[in-house]
């Protein structure tokens, strides 16, 4: 199968979306994943105004690029997470208000129900993004964490999200959470109690990327044989991680990214420990022809030198599924 590799824009959203269409297309990339933060995708306005949307993509089509998702993922946080000053930098002043945690939520979560509608406009059927978590902190058990008080964390999740994924359901569009730390799902034992906890609602799945499951010591291809059916977006992500002791852990001791005594960083494609072949067929075994999107990162690099790099090596890396077996020639006819 030949997949569309497509660039994620929110870490660029600093430059205009007509100036990274541009570079985009040059760089080789076949379309877009457009962030809603930036200049790049305005939640408000697509739902708002089919026009707007229309003018979006022609915008992309003018360098040849498609779009097939949306993400969210910043007002998504906001959705179930516990409220605090950081989230003012990330949130739509809309969105923040305020700044009091509950009114904060809860217009997150019209947010979302927006970005559904947006989506559909635009006509993608993926919206990416994050859930948040009132239960994060509670990572590290101790003091010793009562189950009960994990059980309230999914159900706060399914009460606060059930009714944005009605939406979804209503116009048509799935989300898809980005299996990541600080989320509800952070490895497939959480990913598994997410869905139970909405009782394996259709409209609710997985953009999945194994930068954020492998320097956790996750099986990442093991996700994609449980959660086949759950796979609807991927994001192509490298992550580096030492093979000797290092001043911090997987826990990053407070440092920031790209810091020389952090255990791990994520970096450009093909430069980490993520094992790209064995996503690729793990993959094509679950038959999904969904856009293989760069979300492009490393500290360490130059953003444009990576991005055309790292568009090159998932070319390179994808390939079709055999429709034959390769001693097939060898049967007696």
């Amino acid at each position: 199968m030949s997949r569309p590799v497509t660039l994620f824009t929110g870490q660029w959203a600093d430059l205009p979306l007509a100036a990274l269409a541009e570079k985009a297309a040059s760089w080789g990339y076949d379309g877009l994943e457009l962030a809603c933060w930036g200049d790049h995708f305005d939640v408000r306005r697509a739902a708002e105004d089919a026009d707007y949307c229309e003018e979006q993509r022609e915008l992309l089509g003018t360098h040849g690029l498609d779009v097939f998702a949306i993400s969210n993922h910043l007002v998504g946080q906001a959705v179930c997470d516990r409220i605090d000053a950081r989230h003012e930098a990330i949130l739509p002043p809309h969105v923040w208000g305020d700044g009091d945690p509950e009114g904060v939520r809860a217009r997150a979560a019209e947010e979302m129900k927006l970005t559904a509608r947006a989506a559909a406009n635009l006509g993608v059927r993926v919206v990416n993004g994050f859930t948040g978590s009132s239960i994060w902190h509670l990572l590290y058990s101790f003091p010793p964490v009562p189950e009960s008080m994990l059980e309230a964390g999914y159900e706060d999740f399914a009460t606060r999200w059930s009714p944005v994924l009605d939406v979804f359901d209503e116009v048509g569009v799935r989300f898809a959470l980005e299996v990541h730390p600080t989320e509800i799902a952070f490895d497939i034992v959480t990913a598994e109690r997410t869905l139970a906890a909405i009782d394996g609602r259709e409209a609710f799945g997985f953009n999945y990327d194994p930068s954020h499951l492998a320097y956790q010591g996750v099986d990442c291809v093991a996700f994609i044989d449980r959660f086949a059916d759950r796979i609807y977006h991927v994001h192509m992500k490298d992550v580096w991680w030492a093979d000797h002791p290092m001043p911090s852990g997987v826990f990053g001791g407070h440092l920031p990214f790209g810091h020389r005594d952090r255990w791990w960083d994520f970096r450009s494609l093909g430069r980490g420990h993520v094992p790209f072949e064995e996503v690729i067929r793990e993959l094509n075994r679950a038959g999904y022809a969904g856009p293989l999107s760069v979300e492009w990162e490393d500290s360490g690099m130059d953003r444009e030198h990576g991005a055309e790099e790292a568009c090159a090596y998932v070319r390179d890396l994808d390939f079709p599924v055999s429709a034959t077996a390769f001693d097939a020639a060898f049967s007696e006819g």
